[in-house]
């Protein structure tokens, strides 16, 4: 049985700690399942990309869409970063953690009327706009406020980012962005748009990309792109790569985000203009575990099963992907012999689960697992189906955890109907 390498958390005396507090110590307190995130984990990835870029301006604006809790996010914004937001909620959610206006950006493929004018009517640093027909309402939406709306508009390199369909969002063939030849065009057309101030060109070609080649050909087109605007007399002041950068699930072979400014230094370094920075994964995902307990163990004649209390209602993405997480004991017991299992949730689909043929040791009722990685997209993509209560979530702070969501009651479940019966 193999254990996740990591920093954050590890065995002393064969328990899982994260930081100096012990998993069974807070799940004593919390119950199970419930997430845990390692605060000092988020400090050290987001400080390290800082440094990284530290050649050129830059601003980081953490991905709020990976995990937007308001201590998560509020953790970010303490550290200097702005936020990333996909939609009103996030907006809403990023306001109310401490998020100044002119450190937000406004993303979103199909952003609607409301969202428009609430990112105008809150003055956020820029609106990103994903087609031409959205640059002409955010122009008349300006113009009906009486205002200037600062947009960057969010180029399509068609560029092959290696990763899993359903998060590739860089090729001519998934919904995000508009083409270059539309971006000039657009752009071209600063003088018409009397309410719009062009600010930037903005690019996101995918998430959990694991080479660098697919960021260095987009950045290389778009910077292109850049520089004949410039030389036509449009002087952008951002240059937004986006986020992406891959992290280590299971065995990937991943690169550094030094590696990362290495790349691409060179080619940002001659547009002469802050350079942004989306990271959400990256900051994220391996700063949380996701706790659960062995409700049963089962056998047939094809194979065991671990049944625990966590589902696909509180981590998709196995089921929905059919990702890696790493899972290994909060306790080790170098006594019992090790297994194959699937480990599955008490959700009724078959999809419902968060490993499959995973070499473990034997467990028993009760035992705790740990669910690595999944510090991004997991809570968030969370759900109430089967009427299941969303967990806890923690952060932990070097010997000491505070509860930074707690579990979902069931007067929650029902808060927004019962008064309809």
């Amino acid at each position: 049985m193999q254990l996740f390498p990591s920093t954050y958390f590890t065995y002393k005396n064969k328990q899982l700690y994260c930081e100096g507090v012990a998993v069974t110590q807070i799940v004593k307190q919390t119950g199970t399942p419930t997430y845990i995130y390692s605060k000092k984990y988020f400090e050290d990835a987001s400080k390290e990309f800082d440094e990284a870029f530290r050649a050129v301006r830059h601003k980081i604006f953490y991905a709020a869409k990976s995990n937007f809790n308001l201590s998560v996010i509020k953790t970010f914004i303490e550290l200097g970063s702005g936020v990333d937001v996909n939609s009103e909620g996030e907006l809403y959610r990023a306001l109310k953690a401490g998020a100044k206006p002119e450190k937000i950006i406004l993303t979103s493929v199909g952003k609607t009327k409301n969202e428009i004018k609430l990112g105008l009517e809150r003055d956020v640093l820029m609106i990103k706009a994903e087609s031409e027909e959205e640059v002409y309402l955010i122009n008349e939406i300006a113009s009906s406020m009486n205002k200037i709306a600062r947009v960057a508009i969010r180029v399509n390199p068609d560029v092959n980012p290696k990763t899993h369909p359903y998060i590739s969002t860089g090729l001519s063939e998934n919904k995000f962005g508009v083409d270059s030849e539309t971006a000039l065009k657009l752009f071209r057309k600063q003088k018409e748009l009397k309410n719009i101030l062009f600010t930037g060109i903005d690019m996101h070609i995918g998430s959990q990309i694991t080479t660098l080649s697919p960021f260095v050909e987009a950045v290389e087109k778009l910077a292109n792109l850049f520089l004949i605007l410039k030389k036509e007399g449009l002087e952008l002041i951002h240059f937004d790569i986006g986020g992406g950068i891959g992290i280590q699930y299971n065995d990937e072979k991943t690169f550094s985000v030094n590696k990362f400014a290495e790349a691409l230094l060179p080619i940002v370094k001659k547009l002469n203009c802050e350079i942004i920075f989306e990271p959400g994964r990256y900051l994220t995902a391996n700063a949380g575990i996701l706790v659960t307990e062995v409700l049963y163990t089962k056998k047939n004649q094809h194979k065991n099963f671990l049944v625990v209390d966590a589902a696909m209602t509180d981590l998709l993405r196995p089921s929905i992907y059919g990702a890696y997480h790493h899972v290994q004991p909060v306790k080790l017991d170098e006594s019992r012999s090790e297994i194959i299992a699937d480990v599955v949730g008490p959700v009724c689909e078959s999809g419902d689960f968060l490993a499959k043929e995973r070499t473990i040791q034997k467990c028993e009722h009760g035992d705790l697992l740990a669910v690595m990685s999944a510090g991004a997209y997991g809570m968030v993509m969370a759900s109430n189906y089967n009427a299941r209560r969303k967990p806890a979530e923690i952060l932990v702070t070097g010997n000491s955890f505070s509860i930074i969501r707690a579990r979902e009651t069931f007067e929650h479940l029902v808060f927004d109907e019962e008064n309809y019966l």
